[in-house]
């Protein structure tokens, strides 16, 4: 009970303080950057449907400059996140936002859409804008200098939880072989001064290597004194590469922006908040143990055993998650294959009695196309759009079933799908193996 006591005792917020204008910062970044590079366009607009979380087939996006708007808000959400400008507003409005953006398409998923929720609901729980922020200057504002030792550990915890099983994810031979590293840094011989550097076979071995070392090692280095700025420096620099190679958006901004938990709260107070009044611990006790405290600790345990948990639930399913995908999603499994294919859908119509195939492509833009190719989910979800299709087209409802065949990276081709099965007649089942998935143990 004396550890989860020194969770509640007070300690400087500096670092919490300086992650919130790092976080709004980017948040902002994330937002605005991706109205200007026409992500927003490409990925929500230009698209006839999009493929949301199964179950959210209602939320679309809307026609016209809608999207823009939602783009526009969550980026003044994250400018008043960073200033501390009605604080609580701005980062419940953009974890609103953003969660619906991230509910209503998956062709472009990254891990870091995910990240950027739970960070939210982190930040919206947090004391985040209790000093350095115009709340804080506000009339009758409540202003303080310290937060629960919590407010910052579970940062870390949560840091540790992507960075532990981004490592144990990479060993399997596509990685170890350096397959997948081998076949991303071909397409990037074009890139200006590295292209070259990029194709170098100890560069690529060194990648291999130093990714998993990185990974399992980095937060154990953090959290040591002795090692702390030699690991925040090697932070620094395997993030950079990290953007501008693999250019995976704010994910190693941020990953580098919560390195600010592994340092003394002082320390952050003295380089960053030099006005900052300091703290004196010897007039701060550790608190006793009251039901709100123990509820707060146990909302948490819940939390991060379900952190654990969907990591490795892909265990509890049949067949190889590389081809089938269950347990892909919300896994921290980063960067690790390529997978290629094609699919034809072969629809028959008891209406009309006729059959006849359909390429994806013939419905959905080149990104989905590209996005559909390997993923069963998808698969099912573009099977259940063309039945509605269809029958909103007068004919009924009709049969759909898909040859579908994947490769992952260098591996022989293999059949994704059972053919025989109409994916109409079929419910999608989150909690258990579909048979109707295929993996190279069952073909």
């Amino acid at each position: 009970m004396i550890w989860i006591r020194k969770q509640f005792q007070p300690v400087d917020n500096a670092p919490l303080i300086l992650f919130r204008i790092i976080f709004g910062f980017l948040l902002f970044a994330e937002s605005f950057g991706a109205i200007l590079t026409g992500w927003v366009r490409t990925v929500l607009i230009e698209p006839e449907f999009n493929f949301t979380i199964i179950g959210f087939e209602w939320l679309q996006a809307p026609d016209g400059y809608g999207m823009y708007i939602h783009f526009a808000a969550m980026a003044i959400c994250g400018l008043m996140v960073m200033l501390g400008f009605y604080y609580r507003i701005g980062i419940a409005g953009f974890t609103i936002l953003w969660t619906l953006v991230y509910w209503m398409q998956k062709s472009a998923y990254n891990n870091h859409y995910y990240f950027l929720i739970l960070l939210c609901i982190f930040m919206l729980i947090l004391p985040a804008h209790a000093y350095a922020s115009f709340d804080a200057k506000r009339k009758n504002a409540v202003v303080s200098t310290t937060c629960p030792r919590w407010c910052l550990n579970i940062f870390i915890l949560q840091m540790w939880i992507v960075y532990s099983f981004a490592a144990i994810h990479k060993l399997y031979p596509g990685w170890l072989e350096g397959e997948f590293i081998a076949m991303n840094f071909l397409g990037k011989s074009d890139y200006w001064l590295i292209g070259s550097l990029l194709q170098e076979p100890w560069l690529q071995k060194a990648v291999v290597i130093g990714g998993i070392a990185f990974d399992g090692l980095i937060v154990y280095f953090l959290l040591y004194r002795k090692t702390r700025i030699p690991a925040f420096i090697s932070s620094i620099f395997f993030h950079l590469f990290n953007s501008i190679v693999f250019q995976i958006g704010i994910f190693p901004y941020l990953m580098i922006g919560l390195t600010v938990f592994f340092f003394e709260p002082e320390l952050v107070r003295r380089i960053f908040f030099k006005k900052k009044p300091i703290i004196n611990y010897q007039t701060l006790a550790i608190p006793h143990i009251t039901v709100r405290r123990l509820s707060i600790a146990f909302a948490f345990l819940c939390y991060f055993i379900l952190q654990l948990y969907l990591p490795l639930r892909h265990h509890l399913y049949k067949g190889d998650v590389f081809y089938t995908e269950e347990g892909h999603r919300l896994a921290w499994r980063m960067m690790l294959r390529y997978k290629s294919g094609n699919s034809t859908f072969n629809i028959k119509s008891t209406t009309l009695d006729s059959t006849w195939t359909v390429r994806p492509s013939e419905f959905l833009t080149r990104k989905q196309s590209s996005a559909i190719v390997g993923k069963p989910d998808m698969i099912w979800q573009f099977a259940q759009y063309l039945n509605r299709h269809y029958k909103n087209e007068g004919l009924g409802d009709v049969e759909v079933r898909v040859d579908a065949f994947t490769r992952l990276n260098n591996q022989p081709t293999v059949r994704l799908i059972d053919s025989q099965t109409d994916l109409t007649q079929v419910k999608w089942q989150s909690l258990k193996h579909s048979d109707w998935i295929l993996s190279p143990d069952k073909k």
